[in-house]
């Protein structure tokens, strides 16, 4: 793995930042042209990038903080600074708050927006994901003897198995699974459909990928075999499908209204 891209003098670049710096970028690409093709400001969109950065790296490492709470007790400067100990679910929701401050105070209509950033979203958590394989932050499976298993030696959080020990990469699993789900959201986006649709198809597929990797991941097991992500990924699927299902048949509005131009 290589936590660490290059050392320019006293500057360190290390994998994960840069990955999540791309990740970024490339959601306010795409939510700012998204924003721009239904009639909307484009130039917010790194806004709302920038507020999701700031909810979402906060609330990944607090929901981090009371996964491993006597590990904060013991430590607090370590797990505050250090490079791993993100929640995924965290970040998630801390992004959403902070986004959803930004749509409201800018007055944005609010189903249209997240329409908007689903696509974007997906793509750029499977980034970061390949910025967790780097940096080898804790994310890898289950051992396996697959051809493809790996080996993570120089793990920003460790590396305890023996010599000749493979292990899933389910970052690369994950990421994979994303960009499958990018994919499918980009190609639906011009579509006549109730707003909101794209995100409701965010909150079913993208949960569903990590709820099935989960299996072989790391993470123990809290009830019925299941870990705390897999919990969160069924309520966010059950939100999202409930949501598919009961827009069926609401009137198409801002997406219908777009002009030849703007599609």
């Amino acid at each position: 793995m290589y936590p660490v891209i290059l050392h320019v003098g006293p500057i360190t670049i290390y994998s994960y930042g840069l990955m999540m710096a791309i990740a970024f970028l490339t959601g306010a690409y795409l939510t700012g042209a998204e924003l721009s093709r239904k009639g909307l400001d484009g130039e917010l969109a790194s806004t709302m990038v920038f507020w999701a950065a700031i909810g979402g790296l906060a609330g990944a490492r607090i929901f981090a903080i009371f996964e491993d709470w006597q590990g904060f007790v013991s430590d607090p400067i370590h797990v505050l600074f250090s490079g791993a100990g993100f929640v995924w679910y965290g970040g998630l929701i801390g992004g959403f708050l902070a986004v959803s401050w930004t749509i409201r105070r800018h007055r944005l209509p609010w189903l249209v927006t997240v329409d908007c950033i689903a696509p974007g979203l997906v793509l750029a958590h499977g980034i970061g994901r390949i910025g967790c394989q780097l940096a080898g932050d804790g994310d890898w499976g289950c051992e396996t003897t697959l051809p493809w298993g790996m080996t993570y030696p120089n793990a920003i959080v460790g590396w305890h198995y023996p010599p000749g020990v493979r292990v899933h990469p389910t970052p690369l699993y994950e990421f994979a699974a994303y960009v499958a789900i990018f994919a499918f959201l980009w190609s639906i986006r011009k579509r006549h459909h109730a707003d909101g649709t794209l995100f409701w198809w965010y909150l079913v597929l993208a949960p569903a990928a990590r709820f099935f990797i989960e299996f072989i991941r790391i993470n123990p097991r809290i009830l019925l075999g299941l870990t705390e992500a897999q919990f969160i990924s069924l309520a966010l699927i059950a939100i999202g499908g409930w949501k598919l299902v009961s827009d069926r048949g609401v009137p198409v509005h801002s997406t219908a209204r777009l002009s030849a131009s703007q599609r």
